[in-house]
């Protein structure tokens, strides 16, 4: 007892219970069909609340055992799957990209100020590591931009379908750059390069070597490319409040329904899909996530080293990212906030005006669900729902206030 009030594990219990009515506000105001939240410190779980609809149309509960899109959430996953390489000594962070990926030789990005793809020059090829960090030159089709249009014309954002990695990959790899590689930070399909990488080095595809290396040994038995099998009666359906693409982070459209499904789930492309994104393409249980948190939290438990753990949640880059390029991103500020190998990492707190501790390693999806973890207070927390974008609402930024005033 504290002040007259139970603690559980590090937290005041009446301030913790104050997320399950945030949660249901944003259920009852229609911004989130349903959602649920997992908070674990020391390695016990303390906090787990759902509440809402996975599917409002056939009235189905989200639940635990909900499988949701968790999109960018993907790129910790496939970052620590490098690092497990990288620690073999099968390749190193300085390698070119064009080692593994032949389109990538001679370079070439945009000339500053270009207004036309064909307006470029050449560049470096970018390394892995800037190809880990988003200081690659590599972009994304809902940026802004020729090379972004481009994408977006050709499709070139990993985006579940027939296509293999490998196909998707050197056609990104036929585009010039955006910028001199190391000199800017913009968020990119980087992760779905490095998921490519990690085939031509093991000889397997990206899923397989996943399933072997991490999603066995941590029993994350139902995170996979496709809706896994027998999960299709559980798996969530997409929402949107645009009237337009779900993915279009410009749009100011709203549509009249501010839960307009995006994606259904009888016809889902994710029930077939070929392409397994290492940037946006799994999918999963909050349970499973939660299992992959503490194995970073906790170390590496096993799989990776300790030492590699910890550079992967340090500042990799030479200040903040808004010193690089946005001071905003998805609603999560990028002043005060550093990017490791995978995620972000507070720098400091203050300056990021997001109460939390310096150190929080964290990232999120597009269809706004979020994880950070709290060395400070060895806390994991993971957030899931299926609304896109996910810079709709400031709901990460809440959480984490939310989390922070609970603890003593």
């Amino acid at each position: 007892m504290t002040g007259g009030l139970q603690v559980k594990n590090g937290f005041e219990k009446h301030r913790l219970e104050r997320i399950r009515g945030w949660m249901q506000g944003y259920v009852d105001d229609q911004k989130y069909a349903g959602c649920s939240v997992l908070i674990s410190q020391n390695g016990n779980e303390v906090f787990y609340h759902d509440c809402g609809l996975r599917d409002i149309a056939n009235k189905q509960p989200f639940r635990r055992n909900t499988v949701a899109r968790i999109y960018s959430m993907t790129k910790p996953i496939t970052s620590a799957a490098l690092m497990l390489l990288v620690e073999r000594g099968l390749v190193h962070l300085d390698a070119p990209v064009s080692e593994f990926i032949s389109g990538f030789s001679e370079a070439r990005c945009l000339v500053k100020g270009a207004t036309d793809i064909t307006q470029t020059e050449p560049c470096a090829t970018p390394t892995l590591h800037q190809v880990l960090t988003h200081t690659s030159g590599l972009s994304y089709s809902f940026n802004s931009g020729p090379v972004s249009d481009a994408m977006r014309e050709k499709k070139l954002d990993f985006a579940p379908g027939p296509q293999t990695l490998e196909q998707v990959a050197n056609e990104v790899a036929s585009l010039p750059l955006v910028f001199h590689p190391g000199t800017r930070w913009e968020y990119s399909v980087g992760i779905d390069i490095i998921g490519r990488v990690i085939e031509v080095i093991t000889g397997k595809s990206l899923e397989a070597f996943l399933i072997e290396e991490f999603f066995d040994t941590l029993g994350m038995n139902e995170t996979r490319f496709r809706v896994p099998k027998g999960t299709q009666e559980r798996y969530a359906a997409l929402y949107t409040p645009l009237a337009g693409s779900s993915f279009d982070l410009s749009a100011t459209a709203k549509s009249k329904d501010s839960l307009r499904q995006a994606d259904d789930t009888e016809n889902s492309p994710f029930l077939d899909t070929t392409l397994q994104s290492g940037g946006g393409g799994l999918l999963g249980t909050i349970d499973d996530y939660l299992k992959f948190t503490e194995m970073l939290r906790k170390g590496g438990s096993g799989i990776l080293s300790p030492h590699t753990v910890s550079f992967m949640m340090r500042n990799h880059l030479n200040g903040d990212i808004a010193s690089m390029g946005p001071s905003s991103f998805a609603e999560q500020p990028m002043e005060g906030m550093g990017f490791g190998i995978g995620g972000a990492v507070v720098l400091d707190a203050a300056r990021a005006r997001v109460p939390g501790s310096d150190g929080d390693f964290s990232w999120g999806g597009m269809a706004s669900t979020f994880f950070w973890i709290d060395p400070v207070h060895d806390l994991s927390v993971v957030f899931f729902t299926q609304l896109a974008p996910s810079s709709s609402y400031p709901s990460r930024a809440q959480l984490k206030a939310l989390v922070q005033g609970a603890l003593r």
